[in-house]
């Protein structure tokens, strides 16, 4: 019969601060400007919405030593007075980093969509672009989804262009957030 023994606390846990937690992977080099946690607001607008609409956003990177990072993000709709209103959207994933510093990307989204993406490192800047898009039986239609970061000091600056329910590949959502202390 099995044996229950009190388990140990992870050895390997995920860090978000450099020094701090497992040595980063050298094929993570060219993206360890995003370990971190941010937060700052945004503006999102599409054609199939009434209005556009303003929101906070938190964003993890970190890693575990291995060649990816874990990405994990989470926003709330706020009003004009920057009081929360309700909670928005939500996704979490994998950044994979290749030696000639491409990108392979995978993000899950609790609407039933997941997203892969490729894309390139290019010094303080990073594209990604969707190469595909599964949808559950009731997801809402997303075709296509690019995004741009752009890094700054502790500033990032993220734009996410979307294709979606019969609309073409056009600007959804600038986002800036700053790196926080901890």
């Amino acid at each position: 019969m099995f044996e229950f023994e009190s388990p140990q606390e992870n050895p390997y846990p995920d860090s978000h601060v450099l020094g701090e937690g497992p040595e980063p992977h050298p094929l993570l080099r060219p993206v360890l400007p995003l370990l971190g946690r941010w937060h700052g607001r945004g503006r999102g607008e599409y054609p199939t919405l009434e209005q556009e609409f303003r929101y906070e956003q938190e964003t993890t990177f970190s890693h575990d030593g291995r060649p990816f990072l874990r990405y994990e993000a989470r926003a709330w709709l706020i009003d004009a007075s920057g009081t929360p209103v309700r909670p928005a959207g939500r996704e979490a994933g994998w950044w994979r980093v290749m030696p000639d510093a491409s990108l392979e990307v995978v993000l899950a989204h609790p609407t039933g969509i997941v997203e892969t993406y490729a894309g390139r490192v290019s010094g303080t800047e990073i594209e990604i672009e969707t190469k595909d898009v599964s949808l559950t039986p009731s997801a809402k239609e997303v075709t296509a989804t690019r995004r741009h970061y752009a890094l700054q000091g502790a500033e990032m600056t993220v734009t996410h262009d979307m294709a979606a329910v019969g609309q073409p590949l056009q600007h959804h959502l600038t986002t800036r957030l700053r790196r926080r202390s901890s």
